[in-house]
């Protein structure tokens, strides 16, 4: 079935095989998983569950495209206009994408329109850095020349989530088309329709055989497979912090290099000289978005006491008021979460939050207008959450937050800093020095002053601490789809023989 046809029929049960060689294949593995749609509970499509055999053909069907001429031979200029055409093509099923990603992830249709249509950026400015992209001549004693020389380093192997399946993937697809490198991706069973849904269109645009490879599957089985595959040169990962210390330790059992985007637990500093309500509507973004399924999600406000009640106040107002709905409705402003067991883990805070003696001031129950369908989860504020707590201490990942207060610049650098995760911190504030200095002692990979989740392909993107390694964005990330060869010519002709004359040698060794 087309991708057309499958958005014009909900009703309608793909099934799927892997992608591999530039078109599905089936996998040894005659057992299929389900898919289902959270905002409905139904069933929409059934995918492969590739096994390690599987995995093993797909890496063995990328290593021969990477050591393909068509593949390997393309020069920089050549591969630059593949990329930007593979933009284009996104571009053009952009309308397609965003219907399927919705169905699938369940995100409302207008945040799914705002997130794709920015990733044929990623693509285009991933060609810019090949065109742009030049080796060093290093200066050196002696007459001698020494210069650098970068390969593509090979396969890459790729885990994504459910949370964003086409954002996570393209910011890794980008480089690793863009350097000449190939992939396999595996994601996560729960979003792979636009993932194999972009496959068909990068191939029917000219992607070469074998650059994009897919396995669909579980996690615990064909994701660890894929980590535990000798043959990678790097993976990347977008996940839970164990997954990542998984794969982490299996790269470093093949010294391949690795990027882990792993747990969050994001602090939002509001000072009371930032306005008020900008401060409540930037906590409702942050914590909200995405039914509060991302690891940069605002999950706990740290917020200065002169200002507390009111904003306590306004964020649990602004969240009762929150549209929770069908996602394929334009006025829909929260959708579900991704299944009902992730469900149950945001009503497992809740529980943990009136355990721990924090206040509800909104949500923390399923819609009663929504209990009969889909994954629905009401938008969930606590108050006078003490840092010791778990909920103050551990990731739910779905629309819950919590609000803390402080009375000295030192104390909310501190609770923020609680946390054994450092992926992002947003701070609110207009006076320029504070923001800065509090900026620079925030222990996170990415902080925003006065904004929140915001990203550009330019811009560097990872964490510290518990929230993992690496650098996704930005020459960051694609530099790190190179090795680096030094070349050393010797230009003189002076007779060497260094047995004949030890005494008189002068070099390093």
């Amino acid at each position: 079935m087309s991708l057309a046809d499958a958005i014009k029929s909900k009703s309608s049960v793909e099934t799927h095989g892997l992608y591999i060689g530039g078109g599905e294949v089936a996998a040894s593995n005659p057992e299929l998983i389900d898919v289902l749609n959270p905002a409905t509970g139904q069933l929409i499509a059934r995918i492969a569950h590739a096994t390690a055999e599987d995995v093993d053909r797909a890496v063995r069907n990328s290593r021969a495209a990477f050591r393909s001429k068509e593949w390997s031979g393309m020069d920089i200029r050549t591969r630059a206009r593949l990329v930007n055409k593979l933009a284009d093509a996104f571009e053009a099923n952009l309308e397609e994408l965003y219907h399927l990603e919705t169905m699938n992830n369940g995100r409302p249709l207008n945040e799914t329109r705002a997130q794709l249509r920015r990733l044929p950026d990623f693509f285009r400015y991933n060609a810019g850095l090949a065109l742009s992209r030049r080796d060093a001549v290093i200066p050196v004693e002696g007459d001698y020349l020494n210069y650098t020389r970068r390969t593509p380093i090979g396969v890459v192997g790729n885990c994504t989530p459910f949370n964003h399946p086409l954002m996570i993937m393209c910011k890794s697809l980008a480089p690793v088309f863009a350097s000449g490198c190939v992939t396999v991706v595996k994601p996560s069973e729960y979003t792979p329709l636009t993932t194999l849904a972009l496959a068909r269109i990068f191939t029917e645009a000219g992607l070469p055989d074998g650059v994009f490879n897919i396995v669909t599957g579980l996690g615990p089985t064909t994701g660890k497979a894929l980590c535990d595959h000798p043959d990678l040169n790097k993976i990347v990962l977008t996940g839970g912090t164990e997954a990542g210390q998984y794969a982490g330790s299996q790269a470093g059992r093949h010294f391949a290099h690795a990027t882990l985007e792993l747990g969050g637990k994001t602090p939002v500093i509001v000072f009371p000289d930032f306005d008020l309500e900008q401060a409540v509507n930037y906590a409702a973004f942050g914590a909200f978005i995405g039914a509060g399924q991302t690891c940069v999600c605002g999950s706990r406000h740290i917020v200065h006491r002169d200002i507390y009640d009111d904003f306590v106040a306004g964020l649990a107002a602004k969240a009762k008021s929150i549209r929770i709905g069908d996602p394929t409705d334009p006025s829909t402003q929260l959708g579900p979460v991704i299944s009902e067991r992730q469900r149950q883990r945001v009503l497992k805070y809740v529980q943990f939050g009136h355990e721990d003696g924090a206040r509800l001031v909104a949500g923390g129950k399923i819609p009663e207008n929504l209990a009969d369908r889909g994954f629905f989860v009401e938008p969930t504020v606590f108050a006078d959450v003490k840092p010791e707590t778990r909920i103050f201490q551990e990731e739910v990942f779905g629309p819950f937050t919590s609000v803390t207060p402080f009375s000295t610049e030192e104390e909310a650098i501190e609770l923020a800093n609680n946390s054994p995760f450092g992926l992002a911190a947003a701070i609110r504030t207009r006076d320029i020095a504070r923001a800065h200095r509090v900026a620079a002692r925030v222990e996170a990979g990415i902080v925003w002053i006065n904004d929140h989740h915001r990203l550009d392909p330019a811009s560097p993107w990872g964490g510290v601490k518990l929230s993992g390694a690496g650098r996704e964005f930005g020459p960051e990330s694609f530099d790190d789809h190179f090795d680096v060869k030094s070349v050393m010519v010797n230009l003189g002709d002076k007779p060497f023989d260094w047995y004949q004359d030890t005494a008189g040698q002068s070099r390093l060794n």
